[in-house]
């Protein structure tokens, strides 16, 4: 009779566990900022195919109606946290952060102007604090993810570019630092550095013009040219997306990752190097003298 009993309550326990293997799992939520376009919107795509429940924080709308948008500008101080705000108003939980806006300048250091400067940070540096700050407290809920998508470029210089490439490199410090102090409440905070990567991104870099370039007008002519080369025969966005979602289901990510085995090769030897070496090989590989 014990023995019957006992079938009994392992029968009912079995159908519990299957019962709740059928339950369809709970969304998780990501948000994207600067989803809209590049690498950004190839990440939400991939977050829609995965299950994830995905907002979109850009000056331009997601087109696609799976995708919700929430239009902020990330170079106006409050905007980001106000549209995470919004979002979390209508989700209540946050799974992951994927920050992706991003802005260049091709100009030399004695032609740069401030509010050009000072907008690239505000887009590239800034808003990523602002995100993350905002981001925070309901990513600990959850044991969310960060992910930061920098660049190769934050690693070498590129010439005429030193703007990007300093905001890149801030980044990836960035997040080796929030990583370190969010660690202890279960989030993790991750760089993702892509090298060249085909998006409209090349087309949108403010390249001075010949008037604005005082003495360095050939040259910076010859490096944005290589530049929008590398760019456009580069990685597919694609590809680097997918690499962003792998990362953001590791159990133990690292702070820094990088896109692709070729690029992350060339971090590698740019490591190992001696600076005056990789300089000289950036020199020749953007045209310079």
């Amino acid at each position: 009779m014990g023995e019957s009993l006992k079938q009994q309550e392992k029968e009912q326990e079995i159908k519990e566990a299957e019962r709740e293997e059928r339950r369809p799992l709970p969304h998780k939520t990501a948000i994207v900022v600067g989803g809209s376009s590049g690498i950004g919107r190839e990440t939400a795509i991939r977050l829609l195919a995965r299950g994830y429940r995905v907002f979109n924080i850009s000056r331009t709308p997601f087109k696609g109606e799976r995708v919700v948008t929430v239009t902020a500008d990330a170079a106006q101080e409050g905007e980001l946290t106000r549209a995470i705000g919004q979002i979390l108003k209508e989700s209540e939980t946050l799974d992951l952060l994927v920050y992706s806006a991003g802005f260049s300048m091709a100009a030399p250091l004695e032609c740069a102007k401030s509010g050009d400067y000072r907008y690239l940070f505000e887009v590239n540096y800034f808003g990523a604090i602002e995100a993350l700050k905002a981001a925070a407290p309901h990513l600990k809920k959850r044991g969310g993810r960060a992910i930061l998508v920098g660049s190769l470029a934050g690693d070498v210089p590129i010439p005429f570019d030193g703007f990007y490439s300093a905001s890149k490199a801030a980044l990836s410090m960035l997040a080796r630092e929030t990583d370190l102090e969010l660690k202890g409440s279960g989030v993790r905070v991750t760089a993702m550095l892509p090298g060249g990567t085909a998006t409209d991104f090349t087309y949108s870099r403010r390249v001075y013009k010949e008037e604005e370039n005082a003495g360095y007008a050939s040259s910076v002519k010859k490096a944005s040219a290589a530049l929008a080369n590398m760019e456009q025969g580069g990685m597919n966005a694609s590809l680097v997306a997918e690499a962003i979602v792998k990362l953001a289901e590791k159990k133990n990510p690292p702070p820094v990752a990088v896109a692709g085995g070729k690029n992350a090769f060339a971090r590698t030897m740019s490591r190992l190097l001696p600076e005056r070496v990789t300089d000289w090989m950036v020199r020749r590989k953007f045209n310079q003298r």
